[in-house]
């Protein structure tokens, strides 16, 4: 995929998650409020595939990096 046409939905399926409007949404009202001294890619809510795929698209600024990022700001 090129990284321009990569939405938050297309990181919802990428991580396995339901991933219309309404899930992603209740996905984040259900986990927001992450302490700010958890690394994202270390929340509990998430399987170690999850945690595995984020952490390595983060070091490696990955195409999905920005929309992890803005995960990670819902999230807080």
């Amino acid at each position: 995929m090129i990284a321009e046409n990569l939405t938050l939905n297309d990181l919802f399926l990428q991580l396995g998650l339901h991933n219309q409007e309404p899930d992603i949404d209740n996905f984040i009202e259900q986990h927001k409020g992450l302490e700010s001294s958890v690394k994202l890619q270390n929340a509990p809510f998430w399987t170690s595939q999850q945690s595995e795929f984020i952490a390595n698209a983060l070091l490696d600024d990955a195409e999905w990096a920005e929309l992890i990022d803005q995960l990670n700001s819902r999230l807080r």
